[in-house]
């Protein structure tokens, strides 16, 4: 009968019911799922390749083949920012011309990197010290020590930006792999509210840097053979486009003659040598010739090729590179050559 033979699927006054049961564990189950913090989307620069866990395990060969085989990925990432990276190029050069100056902004290895680009271009284009700049968080001794608790400070980068006073004329550039360092983020929104041209360089798409900037280079690279360092992949593809920014706007800019190093600053041995070859091979002069010029113009590389190439005097050579703005093939159209 019946109440022999109870139904288990209903109320009891021992046991609860089946689907009292099953309610009771979906309601413990969303209880545990709003009670856990909701964890942070991992940029793919950060993220962990399960297949290359055991790398502590491998020979060293083969970890030297795994680390380059992910390297020679890195500049097929930038050919895929080529125009991106070429409007950041010639919007550059544009305000450089205009007396504008170039910054870059960054934390950790993206920082020292832009100090580094800044630094290499006076020895390399000959430009003032003044008008390609780094900005890294922590400043200076971040370069050599890492600071890394000075990536998360707004005010910080505010307060550099402010210090640099900048103008419309001027670019700045955030760079981060991951495209949210806090540091560089407010570096950007800080320097676009001066009216600065704002560039954002990261190493994933879609990046509050890239939301913040008027333009966006974005390289995506994917994880790093040890996770999260960002100092190989993401900071090699950092390193090859500050190289086509700087390089490139300074031959926008005429601090180039052909892929020759014109207004190289011969500061020491090595660099007046370069720059006598320099003079030797542009005008294809004698030696004797060659240093009788550089001799003339101080050891200028750019006003020795003037003076040769156009047969003037070094004051000459000075006044029309001047009138020039600089640029030597304007120069010697100028002077009667070419």
């Amino acid at each position: 009968m019946d109440h022999d033979h109870p139904n288990t699927d209903g109320p009891s006054h021992h046991h609860p019911g089946r689907r009292q049961i099953q309610l009771q564990i979906q309601n413990q189950h969303e209880n545990r799922n709003q009670n856990q913090p909701t964890r942070p989307t991992v940029p793919p620069t950060e993220t962990i390749r399960p297949e290359w866990a055991a790398i502590d395990a491998l020979p060293t060969p083969e970890l030297l083949r795994l680390m380059n085989v992910e390297d020679r990925t890195v500049p097929t990432a930038v050919a895929g920012q080529l125009e991106r990276i070429a409007a950041v190029v010639d919007a550059v050069a544009a305000r450089m011309a205009c007396g504008g100056r170039l910054v870059y902004a960054g934390a950790g290895t993206a920082g020292r990197l832009g100090v580094l680009d800044a630094a290499e271009c006076p020895p390399t284009f000959g430009t003032d010290p003044a008008l390609v700049v780094g900005l890294i968080a922590g400043g200076l001794p971040a370069v050599t020590a890492a600071t890394e608790g000075a990536e998360d400070s707004p005010d910080l980068a505010a307060a550099d930006v402010a210090a640099l006073a900048l103008t419309p004329a001027d670019t700045l550039v955030g760079v981060s792999a991951s495209g949210r360092t806090p540091y560089a983020v407010a570096a950007v929104r800080a320097a676009r509210a001066t009216g600065a041209l704002t560039v954002a360089l990261a190493c994933n798409r879609g990046s509050a840097l890239a939301s913040a900037a008027e333009l966006a280079v974005e390289v995506e690279v994917g994880p790093e053979v040890l996770a999260g360092s960002t100092r190989l992949k993401a900071g090699t593809a950092q390193k090859l486009v500050l190289n086509m920014l700087s390089t490139a706007a300074m031959v926008r800019l005429g601090r180039t003659y052909g892929n020759l190093m014109v207004d190289v600053r011969a500061t020491n041995a090595k660099l007046r040598e370069r720059a006598r070859r320099i003079v030797a091979e542009a005008t294809g002069a004698e030696d004797a010739a060659v240093r009788a010029a550089l001799a003339a113009t101080g050891g200028r590389a750019k006003d020795a090729i003037l003076v040769l190439l156009a047969d003037v005097d070094a004051p000459t050579a000075a006044r029309l590179l001047d009138t020039a703005g600089g640029r030597l093939r304007d120069a010697l159209r100028a002077g009667g050559h070419g």
